[in-house]
């Protein structure tokens, strides 16, 4: 017969005893300088201290950026022009242009080529759009109310702009139509833009341009509309300091490195800034939330300012027009590169500025720079290009530019 099996539950007396005993036997193995292993099948091994490895600091890619030598790790190059303004005689030309190459319609490529070379030495290019489009075929009209050939666009974008500013006083000179059917065009040739919109919440929204280095954002604003009103209230950007910098506040919270300020504003065929001018370039500097400031709108080339430590280009001139007989200041323009370097302490901001003179030139007709280094050869005659030269480069640093750095961009010393 099997005996049954009796279960003893241990006494109180013996819990104790053997507790005791197991912390004896722990406080000898650590006498020893054994511990157990927390693994389950372990031996007893020695001890190893924990150390936690710091955090390596991410070191930034060096990206130097097109242009000058990057004095920083990291730069990036800014090209701007003036108005893209295209009278009767330019289409004119656009088509003879593409007759000559055997393509139909109108190419505007010719007219813009000399700006390619500076723009391909940039990593971004920024024009302004200043009249709407037609429609590939017409019909067309020049001053007072614009409708121009859309390939003007396309031409843009072949020479190298990556974007366009579109608020001017000529916006709606076709209305909300015109408007639309610009901003189709530039969607087709594929730049961006700013400036005009198709819906509300798109006026809400902020460019944003991505370079290697850095993302740009671009805010303009318009003086107004010749008189006419906006179809609606959001249409058009308006040149209202507190609505740009409080979208320039939008773009630094979307992550914008660089933000660039944009005015189209002025008095027609001057030399100088206007008041208008001055107040508000000065409050979006003041702002703080402002990388550059630049205009156009005059049809003439104005001073450039440095204040407290920021560009400011007033007037970019005309980026293409028809020549005037009457004011030789509209047949001139302005290039202007700046490049802007991010310092030790991450902070964006323009360690070279530098502009190229310009003038337009027919028979045929062609943006034509007339810098010291003459990298197109003769534009006018050397006598009238070096007349240009001293009347733009009078103007540009009439208020300082020089002393503050700004200097002429010579593009044929540049690889």
């Amino acid at each position: 017969m099997r005996l049954p099996l009796t279960f003893h539950r241990p006494t109180t007396a013996s819990r104790t005893a053997a507790a005791l005993a197991a912390l004896a036997l722990a406080a000898s193995l650590v006498s020893c300088g054994v511990v157990a292993d927390p693994d389950a099948n372990s031996s007893s091994r020695a001890a190893a201290p924990v150390t936690q490895s710091p955090t390596p600091t991410p070191t930034p890619t060096p990206t130097p950026g097109k242009g000058p030598a990057c004095p920083e790790l990291r730069c990036t190059s800014i090209t701007v022009t003036g108005d893209m303004l295209v009278h009767t005689q330019l289409w004119q030309q656009a088509r003879q242009d593409a007759a000559a190459a055997g393509q139909p319609g109108y190419t505007f490529v010719p007219l813009l080529e000399g700006q390619r070379r500076y723009i391909r030495n940039s990593d971004l290019g920024v024009c302004h759009q200043e009249t709407p489009v037609a429609g590939p075929e017409g019909p067309f009209s020049a001053y007072p109310s614009f409708n121009v050939p859309p390939q003007i666009i396309a031409a843009s974008k072949d020479v190298g702009y990556q974007a366009c500013t579109t608020a001017s006083n000529h916006t709606i000179d076709r209305g909300t139509a015109g408007l639309l059917r610009t901003l189709d065009a530039l969607d087709a040739a594929g730049l961006k833009h700013t400036g005009s919109y198709r819906t509300e919440a798109a006026s809400k929204e902020v460019l944003m341009l991505k370079t290697d280095a850095a993302t740009v954002a671009v805010i303009i604003g318009t003086y107004g509309h010749n008189g006419q009103i906006p179809e609606y209230p959001w249409l058009v950007d308006e040149l209202d300091p507190a609505a740009m910098i409080a979208k320039a506040t939008q773009a630094r919270a979307l992550g914008a490195d660089i933000v660039l300020g944009v005015m189209h504003a002025g008095d027609e065929y001057a030399s100088e800034a206007n008041a208008q001018q001055q107040e508000v370039a000065h409050a979006l500097v003041d702002s703080g939330q402002f990388t550059m400031i630049y205009g156009h709108h005059t049809h003439s080339v104005l001073p450039i300012e440095n204040y407290k430590g920021t560009w400011i280009v007033y007037g970019l001139g005309n980026g293409v027009t028809e020549l005037s007989p009457w004011y030789v200041v509209n047949n001139e323009g302005l290039l202007v590169r700046a490049q802007f370097s991010q310092n030790a302490a991450g902070v964006w901001k323009a360690s070279d500025l530098a502009w190229a003179p310009s003038v337009i030139v027919r028979d045929p007709y062609r943006w034509c720079s007339v810098a010291s280094d003459a990298p197109q050869g003769v534009c006018a005659t050397p006598a009238a290009d070096a007349e240009t030269r001293l009347r733009t480069k009078t103007v540009v640093e009439s208020m300082g530019a020089a002393t503050a750095g700004a200097h002429e961009l010579l593009i044929t010393k540049e690889k």
